[in-house]
Protein backbone atom coordinates (compact mmCIF):
# COMPACT_ATOMS: atom_id res chain seq x y z
CA UNK A 1 0.00 0.00 0.00
CA UNK A 2 1.30 3.46 -0.90
CA UNK A 3 1.21 6.28 1.66
CA UNK A 4 0.59 8.66 -1.25
CA UNK A 5 -0.25 7.22 -4.67
CA UNK A 6 0.95 9.52 -7.44
CA UNK A 7 1.09 6.73 -10.00
CA UNK A 8 -2.69 6.25 -10.15
CA UNK A 9 -3.14 9.98 -10.55
CA UNK A 10 -0.61 10.05 -13.39
CA UNK A 11 -2.41 7.27 -15.22
CA UNK A 12 -5.59 9.35 -15.05
CA UNK A 13 -3.99 12.48 -16.54
CA UNK A 14 -1.21 10.85 -18.55
CA UNK A 15 -2.30 12.15 -21.95
CA UNK A 16 -2.72 15.72 -20.74
CA UNK A 17 0.59 15.73 -18.85
CA UNK A 18 2.51 14.28 -21.77
CA UNK A 19 0.92 16.64 -24.28
CA UNK A 20 1.63 19.70 -22.16
CA UNK A 21 5.22 18.65 -21.47
CA UNK A 22 5.77 18.02 -25.17
CA UNK A 23 4.52 21.53 -25.89
CA UNK A 24 7.14 22.97 -23.54
CA UNK A 25 9.86 20.86 -25.16
CA UNK A 26 8.82 22.18 -28.57
CA UNK A 27 8.65 25.89 -27.72
CA UNK A 28 11.73 25.73 -25.49
CA UNK A 29 10.74 28.50 -23.06
CA UNK A 30 11.72 26.59 -19.95
CA UNK A 31 11.79 29.60 -17.63
CA UNK A 32 8.69 31.85 -17.34
CA UNK A 33 7.16 30.34 -20.45
CA UNK A 34 3.51 30.77 -21.49
CA UNK A 35 2.45 28.00 -19.12
CA UNK A 36 3.35 30.24 -16.17
CA UNK A 37 0.92 32.96 -17.28
CA UNK A 38 -1.83 30.41 -17.93
CA UNK A 39 -1.30 28.70 -14.58
CA UNK A 40 -1.22 31.92 -12.59
CA UNK A 41 -4.53 32.98 -14.08
CA UNK A 42 -6.14 29.61 -13.34
CA UNK A 43 -4.88 29.55 -9.76
CA UNK A 44 -5.95 33.14 -9.05
CA UNK A 45 -9.39 32.48 -10.52
CA UNK A 46 -9.74 29.27 -8.54
CA UNK A 47 -9.24 30.87 -5.14
CA UNK A 48 -10.70 34.27 -6.01
CA UNK A 49 -7.54 36.33 -5.72
CA UNK A 50 -6.49 39.26 -7.91
CA UNK A 51 -2.87 38.19 -8.26
CA UNK A 52 -0.98 34.89 -8.32
CA UNK A 53 2.81 34.77 -8.44
CA UNK A 54 4.17 31.28 -8.98
CA UNK A 55 7.54 30.46 -7.48
CA UNK A 56 10.22 27.84 -7.05
CA UNK A 57 8.89 26.37 -3.79
CA UNK A 58 6.47 26.90 -0.94
CA UNK A 59 9.49 27.74 1.18
CA UNK A 60 10.78 30.46 -1.13
CA UNK A 61 7.30 31.99 -1.28
CA UNK A 62 7.37 32.68 2.46
CA UNK A 63 10.72 34.42 2.13
CA UNK A 64 9.51 36.41 -0.87
CA UNK A 65 6.46 37.58 1.07
CA UNK A 66 8.58 38.73 4.01
CA UNK A 67 11.01 40.50 1.69
CA UNK A 68 8.17 42.31 -0.11
CA UNK A 69 6.89 43.53 3.26
CA UNK A 70 10.43 44.65 4.19
CA UNK A 71 10.38 42.53 7.31
CA UNK A 72 13.87 41.90 8.62
CA UNK A 73 16.31 42.79 11.37
CA UNK A 74 14.75 43.77 14.72
CA UNK A 75 11.28 42.72 13.51
CA UNK A 76 9.16 39.92 14.95
CA UNK A 77 6.73 37.57 13.24
CA UNK A 78 4.23 35.55 15.28
CA UNK A 79 3.67 31.97 14.17
CA UNK A 80 3.02 28.43 15.38
CA UNK A 81 5.73 26.13 16.77
CA UNK A 82 3.83 23.09 15.47
CA UNK A 83 4.69 23.16 11.79
CA UNK A 84 7.36 22.22 9.27
CA UNK A 85 10.72 23.95 9.76
CA UNK A 86 10.25 26.17 6.69
CA UNK A 87 7.81 28.47 8.49
CA UNK A 88 10.26 29.53 11.18
CA UNK A 89 13.26 29.07 8.92
CA UNK A 90 12.16 31.75 6.44
CA UNK A 91 11.38 34.22 9.23
CA UNK A 92 14.95 33.71 10.47
CA UNK A 93 16.49 33.91 6.99
CA UNK A 94 14.68 37.21 6.44
CA UNK A 95 16.55 38.43 9.51
CA UNK A 96 13.49 38.62 11.76
CA UNK A 97 12.65 36.80 14.99
CA UNK A 98 10.05 34.05 15.12
CA UNK A 99 7.74 34.46 18.10
CA UNK A 100 5.81 31.29 18.82
CA UNK A 101 2.24 30.97 20.08
CA UNK A 102 0.72 27.63 21.14
CA UNK A 103 -1.94 25.82 19.15
CA UNK A 104 -5.60 24.93 19.48
CA UNK A 105 -5.69 21.33 20.82
CA UNK A 106 -8.41 20.32 18.34
CA UNK A 107 -7.44 21.89 15.02
CA UNK A 108 -3.66 22.03 15.72
CA UNK A 109 -3.60 25.52 14.21
CA UNK A 110 -2.40 28.63 16.07
CA UNK A 111 -4.72 29.62 18.94
CA UNK A 112 -5.95 33.17 18.26
CA UNK A 113 -6.75 33.68 21.95
CA UNK A 114 -3.02 33.58 22.71
CA UNK A 115 -1.78 35.90 19.95
CA UNK A 116 -2.29 39.33 21.53
CA UNK A 117 -0.15 38.45 24.53
CA UNK A 118 2.76 37.79 22.14
CA UNK A 119 2.55 41.14 20.33
CA UNK A 120 5.30 43.67 21.05
CA UNK A 121 6.32 46.99 19.46
CA UNK A 122 8.57 44.95 17.16
CA UNK A 123 5.81 42.69 15.83
CA UNK A 124 5.25 43.25 12.12
CA UNK A 125 3.24 40.22 10.97
CA UNK A 126 1.35 37.10 11.93
CA UNK A 127 2.04 33.94 9.93
CA UNK A 128 -0.64 31.34 10.72
CA UNK A 129 -0.16 27.85 9.33
CA UNK A 130 -3.19 26.06 7.89
CA UNK A 131 -2.00 22.67 9.05
CA UNK A 132 -2.91 19.24 7.66
CA UNK A 133 -5.29 20.78 5.11
CA UNK A 134 -7.55 22.91 7.34
CA UNK A 135 -7.44 26.71 7.53
CA UNK A 136 -6.66 28.55 10.75
CA UNK A 137 -9.27 30.85 12.33
CA UNK A 138 -8.74 33.82 10.03
CA UNK A 139 -11.64 35.96 11.21
CA UNK A 140 -10.13 36.10 14.68
CA UNK A 141 -6.55 36.42 13.42
CA UNK A 142 -7.37 39.18 10.93
CA UNK A 143 -9.29 41.10 13.61
CA UNK A 144 -6.26 41.04 15.90
CA UNK A 145 -4.00 42.07 13.03
CA UNK A 146 -6.26 44.98 12.11
CA UNK A 147 -6.40 46.18 15.71
CA UNK A 148 -2.59 46.19 15.96
CA UNK A 149 -1.88 47.22 12.33
CA UNK A 150 -0.14 43.95 11.45
CA UNK A 151 0.08 42.02 8.21
CA UNK A 152 -1.20 38.43 7.97
CA UNK A 153 0.60 35.91 5.76
CA UNK A 154 -1.11 32.53 5.47
CA UNK A 155 1.25 29.57 5.24
CA UNK A 156 -1.17 27.47 3.23
CA UNK A 157 1.38 24.92 2.05
CA UNK A 158 -0.96 22.08 3.04
CA UNK A 159 -4.38 23.67 2.55
CA UNK A 160 -4.73 24.74 -1.09
CA UNK A 161 -8.29 23.87 -2.10
CA UNK A 162 -9.71 24.07 1.44
CA UNK A 163 -12.38 26.58 2.42
CA UNK A 164 -12.87 28.83 5.44
CA UNK A 165 -16.42 30.15 5.72
CA UNK A 166 -16.90 29.91 1.98
CA UNK A 167 -13.56 31.45 0.96
CA UNK A 168 -10.58 29.51 -0.33
CA UNK A 169 -7.31 29.08 1.50
CA UNK A 170 -4.69 31.61 0.32
CA UNK A 171 -7.40 34.25 -0.26
CA UNK A 172 -7.97 34.88 3.45
CA UNK A 173 -5.27 37.42 4.29
CA UNK A 174 -2.99 40.08 2.84
CA UNK A 175 -0.72 37.41 1.36
CA UNK A 176 -1.37 33.71 0.93
CA UNK A 177 1.39 31.19 0.25
CA UNK A 178 1.17 27.59 -0.88
CA UNK A 179 3.40 24.70 -1.94
CA UNK A 180 3.34 22.41 -4.95
CA UNK A 181 5.71 19.81 -3.49
CA UNK A 182 4.69 16.49 -5.12
CA UNK A 183 2.89 15.12 -2.04
CA UNK A 184 0.73 18.22 -1.56
CA UNK A 185 -2.98 18.22 -2.57
CA UNK A 186 -1.97 20.07 -5.75
CA UNK A 187 1.55 18.81 -6.38
CA UNK A 188 4.02 19.25 -9.21
CA UNK A 189 6.64 16.70 -10.24
CA UNK A 190 9.27 18.68 -8.36
CA UNK A 191 9.38 21.73 -6.15
CA UNK A 192 7.06 24.67 -6.70
CA UNK A 193 4.85 27.16 -4.91
CA UNK A 194 2.72 30.27 -5.32
CA UNK A 195 1.82 33.55 -3.65
CA UNK A 196 -1.56 35.26 -3.76
CA UNK A 197 -2.63 38.81 -2.97
CA UNK A 198 -5.17 41.46 -3.91
CA UNK A 199 -2.60 44.20 -3.32
CA UNK A 200 -1.18 45.53 -6.63
CA UNK A 201 1.96 46.96 -5.04
CA UNK A 202 2.82 43.76 -3.16
CA UNK A 203 2.20 41.68 -6.29
CA UNK A 204 4.62 43.86 -8.25
CA UNK A 205 7.25 43.63 -5.52
CA UNK A 206 6.95 39.84 -5.24
CA UNK A 207 7.25 39.44 -9.01
CA UNK A 208 10.43 41.52 -8.95
CA UNK A 209 11.85 39.65 -5.96
CA UNK A 210 11.20 36.39 -7.87
CA UNK A 211 13.74 37.50 -10.53
CA UNK A 212 16.61 38.83 -8.41
CA UNK A 213 14.85 42.09 -7.54
CA UNK A 214 14.71 43.10 -11.18
CA UNK A 215 12.06 45.57 -12.41
CA UNK A 216 13.44 45.51 -15.96
CA UNK A 217 16.29 43.68 -17.60
CA UNK A 218 19.56 44.19 -15.69
CA UNK A 219 18.05 46.86 -13.45
CA UNK A 220 17.79 45.81 -9.78
CA UNK A 221 16.27 48.35 -7.36
CA UNK A 222 16.02 45.75 -4.57
CA UNK A 223 17.48 42.45 -3.47
CA UNK A 224 15.67 39.37 -4.67
CA UNK A 225 16.16 35.67 -5.20
CA UNK A 226 16.02 33.18 -8.05
CA UNK A 227 12.46 32.15 -7.20
CA UNK A 228 10.95 31.23 -10.56
CA UNK A 229 8.74 28.21 -11.26
CA UNK A 230 9.87 26.13 -14.24
CA UNK A 231 7.58 25.91 -17.26
CA UNK A 232 7.74 22.11 -17.07
CA UNK A 233 6.29 22.15 -13.56
CA UNK A 234 3.63 24.64 -14.64
CA UNK A 235 2.66 22.26 -17.44
CA UNK A 236 2.21 19.42 -14.94
CA UNK A 237 0.15 21.63 -12.63
CA UNK A 238 -2.09 22.74 -15.50
CA UNK A 239 -2.85 19.09 -16.25
CA UNK A 240 -3.58 18.45 -12.57
CA UNK A 241 -5.87 21.48 -12.34
CA UNK A 242 -8.19 19.71 -14.80
CA UNK A 243 -9.04 17.17 -12.08
CA UNK A 244 -8.17 19.11 -8.94
CA UNK A 245 -11.69 19.91 -7.78
CA UNK A 246 -12.66 16.25 -8.23
CA UNK A 247 -9.72 15.31 -6.04
CA UNK A 248 -10.64 17.91 -3.41
CA UNK A 249 -14.10 16.33 -3.17
CA UNK A 250 -12.61 12.85 -3.03
CA UNK A 251 -10.31 13.88 -0.19
CA UNK A 252 -13.26 15.23 1.80
CA UNK A 253 -15.17 11.98 1.32
CA UNK A 254 -12.17 9.85 2.22
CA UNK A 255 -11.49 11.90 5.34
CA UNK A 256 -15.09 11.56 6.46
CA UNK A 257 -15.03 7.82 5.81
CA UNK A 258 -11.82 7.36 7.79
CA UNK A 259 -13.35 9.19 10.75
CA UNK A 260 -16.55 7.15 10.57
CA UNK A 261 -14.71 3.84 10.29
CA UNK A 262 -12.41 4.70 13.19
CA UNK A 263 -15.32 5.80 15.35
CA UNK A 264 -17.02 2.46 14.75
CA UNK A 265 -13.80 0.52 15.30
CA UNK A 266 -13.29 2.01 18.76
CA UNK A 267 -16.94 2.41 19.78
CA UNK A 268 -16.64 -0.12 22.62
CA UNK A 269 -12.92 0.20 23.33
CA UNK A 270 -11.64 1.61 26.63
CA UNK A 271 -11.17 5.39 26.57
CA UNK A 272 -7.43 5.03 27.12
CA UNK A 273 -7.06 3.10 23.85
CA UNK A 274 -9.15 5.31 21.60
CA UNK A 275 -7.64 7.30 18.78
CA UNK A 276 -8.38 10.99 18.27
CA UNK A 277 -9.55 11.70 14.73
CA UNK A 278 -9.21 15.07 12.91
CA UNK A 279 -11.50 17.84 14.10
CA UNK A 280 -13.01 20.22 11.55
CA UNK A 281 -13.94 23.65 12.89
CA UNK A 282 -17.35 25.03 11.99
CA UNK A 283 -17.33 26.60 8.54
CA UNK A 284 -14.16 24.78 7.51
CA UNK A 285 -13.49 22.17 4.88
CA UNK A 286 -10.23 20.23 4.75
CA UNK A 287 -8.23 18.87 1.83
CA UNK A 288 -6.57 16.37 4.20
CA UNK A 289 -3.04 16.93 3.01
CA UNK A 290 -2.52 14.41 5.78
CA UNK A 291 -5.11 12.34 7.62
CA UNK A 292 -3.59 12.65 11.06
CA UNK A 293 -4.73 10.93 14.23
CA UNK A 294 -3.52 10.89 17.83
CA UNK A 295 -2.57 7.58 19.41
CA UNK A 296 -1.53 6.78 23.00
CA UNK A 297 1.82 5.04 22.31
CA UNK A 298 3.02 6.26 18.95
CA UNK A 299 6.39 4.49 18.79
CA UNK A 300 4.86 1.09 19.45
CA UNK A 301 1.93 1.87 17.17
CA UNK A 302 4.27 2.82 14.32
CA UNK A 303 6.18 -0.47 14.61
CA UNK A 304 2.99 -2.54 14.68
CA UNK A 305 1.50 -0.75 11.65
CA UNK A 306 4.69 -1.33 9.67
CA UNK A 307 4.57 -5.03 10.54
CA UNK A 308 1.05 -5.13 9.13
CA UNK A 309 2.20 -3.57 5.86
CA UNK A 310 0.52 -0.20 6.41
CA UNK A 311 2.77 2.86 5.95
CA UNK A 312 2.53 5.80 8.34
CA UNK A 313 4.35 9.12 8.78
CA UNK A 314 4.79 11.62 11.60
CA UNK A 315 4.16 15.32 10.90
CA UNK A 316 5.84 16.75 13.07
CA UNK A 317 7.62 15.05 15.99
CA UNK A 318 9.64 18.03 17.26
CA UNK A 319 8.06 21.49 17.63
CA UNK A 320 10.15 24.38 16.34
CA UNK A 321 10.93 25.82 19.77
CA UNK A 322 12.66 22.52 20.61
CA UNK A 323 14.74 22.45 17.42
CA UNK A 324 18.47 23.08 18.05
CA UNK A 325 18.63 25.76 15.35
CA UNK A 326 16.15 27.92 17.31
CA UNK A 327 17.81 27.48 20.71
CA UNK A 328 18.89 31.11 20.56
CA UNK A 329 15.28 32.27 20.78
CA UNK A 330 15.32 31.35 24.46
CA UNK A 331 12.36 29.00 24.57
CA UNK A 332 12.41 25.86 26.70
CA UNK A 333 10.49 22.62 26.95
CA UNK A 334 7.17 23.31 28.61
CA UNK A 335 6.67 26.74 27.06
CA UNK A 336 4.13 25.39 24.56
CA UNK A 337 2.60 22.36 26.26
CA UNK A 338 -0.15 21.69 23.73
CA UNK A 339 2.26 21.66 20.79
CA UNK A 340 4.60 19.38 22.71
CA UNK A 341 1.80 16.98 23.66
CA UNK A 342 0.36 16.82 20.14
CA UNK A 343 3.82 16.39 18.60
CA UNK A 344 4.33 13.29 20.75
CA UNK A 345 0.99 11.71 19.74
CA UNK A 346 0.21 12.48 16.09
CA UNK A 347 0.69 10.04 13.24
CA UNK A 348 -0.62 10.18 9.68
CA UNK A 349 -2.33 7.37 7.79
CA UNK A 350 -2.24 6.73 4.02
CA UNK A 351 -4.14 9.52 2.28
CA UNK A 352 -4.64 10.34 -1.39
CA UNK A 353 -7.67 10.68 -3.71
CA UNK A 354 -7.28 7.14 -5.10
CA UNK A 355 -7.67 5.19 -1.87
CA UNK A 356 -10.41 2.58 -2.15
CA UNK A 357 -12.94 1.82 0.55
CA UNK A 358 -11.37 -1.61 0.91
CA UNK A 359 -7.95 -0.06 1.50
CA UNK A 360 -9.36 2.30 4.11
CA UNK A 361 -11.00 -0.61 5.92
CA UNK A 362 -7.67 -2.43 5.82
CA UNK A 363 -5.91 0.59 7.34
CA UNK A 364 -8.54 1.00 10.07
CA UNK A 365 -8.39 -2.69 10.95
CA UNK A 366 -4.63 -2.37 11.28
CA UNK A 367 -5.06 0.71 13.50
CA UNK A 368 -7.45 -1.11 15.82
CA UNK A 369 -5.25 -4.20 16.04
CA UNK A 370 -2.10 -2.12 16.58
CA UNK A 371 -3.66 -0.29 19.51
CA UNK A 372 -5.60 -3.09 21.16
CA UNK A 373 -3.28 -6.06 20.71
Amino acid sequence: MDFIDLKSQYRRIQNSVNTRLQTVLEHGQYILGPEIIELEKQLADYIGSKHCITASSGTDTLLMALMALEIGRDDEVITSPFTFIATGEMIALAGAKAVFVDIDPRTYNIDPALIEAAITPRTKAIMPVSLYGQCADFDAINAIAKKHRLIVIEDGAQSFGAKYKGKRSCALSTIGSTSFFPSKPLGAYGDGGALFTDDDKLAKLMREIRVHGQDRRYHHPRLGINGRLDSMQAAVLLAKMEIFEDEVQARAQLGARYSSLLKDAFAIAPVSTQVVTPFSAEGNTSVYAQYTIEVPDRDQFEVRMKAKGVPTAVHYPVPLHQQPVFAGLGYKTGDFPISEKIASRVISLPMHPYLTEAQQKQVVAAVRESILE
